[in-house]
């Protein structure tokens, strides 16, 4: 059948899968349009490219398919970048679709033209340019199978415009079925003996592949070894937080007592994590070149293995098929008093600690641990909000946490817009600070048009939190280019179409929310919050004071 190369890329994603895509049109991909129209596949039209690229790595992360998005080239490519380097930290599947100028003219500087290999060369998995309609099916079939193959990640397709209105005679293609290799016999063997000598061993959790199964086998297995389970940075619903051998998370404001067990660990059995620099505070928790502990460290891709720390064990496999094996595996020793004191530091880290001004962050971010339903969703994207979130919201299952390991400010709204499409009869609670919310925030018409409804908490602190707290901390005094002048959150919802609630101080939050939950629509809740407040516990002041002590 003779079709144009939008409705060949069209039918080709039907044909993968693919239920929605995320973009925002331009005359380059006309005829992708076209191809989309009658596909059947929901085409959700975004404000931003930026922001489209940040809902389709959501899709990703939920869904363990690629993530698709469609941008025109020059500016909208370069804007979607933000989302392709989400998808790379976050080992996320992804496939961007850019459309590109005729490539008869390539290399004349033609209206934005840009080289897409060299753009995103460092960013994705692989980048490529399509510049023959009949070979469309061959290029999509291999975009989705190196962006979940090994290491998931994001894939970068360009797509000249006279190439997608040519015309040709070709069939579509499918994936192949991967039959996976079974976890070699001697792997589980060399886990369970690298533990029974271990006095202090120390399981790590994180990276992709995850599933509810593998939660279910985590659990298992650390029950019958009574070890301790630290997870990956904004890894948090890997492991059930009520289980008893959860011992908290490695994220940037983490526990110092957890720091410290890190630190003593004499095994460290690392699964599907990368282990990189937040986990270990900048490596100095465990030094890549001495790292004076034994270390197991499994990941599905080999490349990953020793690439930063020298394993005494690598083995290539994703954790959930590692787990699977070892869920029933006998105890290789008796660490529960090990275990036992990691969960007690976490229990105690985990209770509130008071911080100024009339709205409070840890009592909002506790009631909404204790009353949100267990499977609602939780985004975030960066701030010195989020540590609040990190260290006091007790995540219950599996699929209920998004927010980017890559550090990004404003993922948390897209990443909510995207995840109340995929849930639709579940909660969905983004929450952010004020200049987190505002690099994204054009995304609330995204959300009206396409009926999503998710619950925005605003953080408003009239700063760019985290860069002050380190600002204080290093030029104490010297405020310089963190201040920001915010509007009204809750009526810039209002003109949207959608509902808002100004709080002020903590006893109204409950009410407030509620009165979102039964909106029906896109709602943004505005907690104004002391600035003095600062996720350390401490206050700015206290902050600056010491830093003015130390440099004198």
């Amino acid at each position: 059948m003779i079709r144009h190369g939008g409705k060949i890329l069209s039918d080709q994603l039907v044909k993968l899968g693919v239920r929605r895509v995320f973009s925002v049109p331009g005359e380059s991909f006309l005829a992708a349009l076209d191809g989309l129209f009658d596909s059947g596949i929901a085409n959700i039209i975004c404000r931003q490219e930026g922001g489209a690229a940040m809902m389709a790595e959501a899709y990703g992360k939920m869904t363990g398919q690629p993530g698709v998005c469609f941008v025109t080239r020059g500016p909208g490519a370069t804007n979607a970048s933000a989302g392709i380097h989400i998808a790379q930290q976050d080992s996320t599947p992804m496939v961007l679709f850019v459309g590109q100028i005729d490539n008869r003219q390539t290399d004349r500087e033609t209206f934005q033209e840009v080289d897409y290999k060299s753009l995103f060369g460092g960013l994705a998995k692989w980048v490529a340019q399509v510049d023959h309609t009949d070979r469309l099916p061959e290029y999509i079939g291999r975009a989705f199978r190196i962006a979940m193959s090994g290491r998931p990640g994001p894939v970068v397709l360009a797509l000249p415009e006279n190439m997608l209105s040519a015309v040709a005679d070709v069939p579509d293609i499918h994936l192949a079925q991967v039959i996976s290799s079974p976890v070699p016999g001697d792997a589980t063997q060399a886990i369970m003996h690298a533990l029974g000598q271990a006095k202090k061993p120390l399981v790590v959790v994180g990276g992709p592949h995850w599933n509810a199964q593998a939660q279910a086998d985590l659990h298992a297995f650390a029950e019958s070894q009574q070890v301790p389970v630290a997870l990956g940075f904004r890894r948090q619903d890997y492991m059930d937080n009520h289980h008893a051998n959860y011992a908290g998370d490695l994220n940037v404001g983490i526990n110092p007592k957890l720091a410290d067990r890190l630190r003593d660990a004499d095994t460290l059995i690392l699964l599907g994590t990368r282990f990189g620099d937040i986990e270990t505070q900048g490596y100095t928790l465990v030094d890549p070149a001495g790292p004076q502990k034994h270390i197991v460290h499994i990941h599905a891709d080999p490349d990953e293995i020793g690439r930063v720390y020298t394993p005494d064990i690598g083995i290539v496999a994703t954790a959930p098929d590692i787990l699977r094996q070892l869920a029933d595996v006998p105890p290789a020793g008796d660490w529960s008093g090990w275990s036992a004191a990691a969960r007690a530091d976490y229990e105690a880290w985990a209770q509130p600690q008071e911080s100024p001004g009339a709205v409070k962050q840890e009592e909002v971010i506790k009631w909404l641990s204790d009353h949100l339903p267990d499977d609602a969703v939780i985004t975030n994207g960066a701030g010195n909000y989020a540590a609040w979130l990190h260290r006091y919201f007790v995540y219950k299952q599996y699929g209920t946490q998004l927010a980017p390991t890559s550090g990004s400010m404003g993922y948390g709204f897209p990443a909510a817009i995207s995840a109340s499409l995929e849930y639709p009869d579940r909660t969905v609670v983004c929450l952010a600070g004020d200049g987190c919310f505002q690099m994204t925030c054009n995304e609330l018409s995204t959300a009206v048009q396409h009926g999503a409804k998710p619950i925005v908490v605003v953080m408003n602190n009239g700063r760019y939190g985290t860069i002050r707290m380190h600002q204080e901390k290093t030029y104490p005094g010297r405020v310089s280019g963190t201040g920001l002048t915010n509007p009204d959150f809750a009526a810039l919802v209002r003109a949207y179409g959608g509902h808002g609630e100004l709080v002020t101080k903590t006893a109204d939050f409950a009410d407030a929310f509620a009165r979102a939950q039964t909106a029906g629509t896109v709602a943004v809740i505005e907690c104004q919050v002391d600035e003095e407040a600062l996720s350390t516990g401490a206050t700015l002041s206290a902050v600056r004071a010491a830093a003015m002590a130390k440099q004198a």
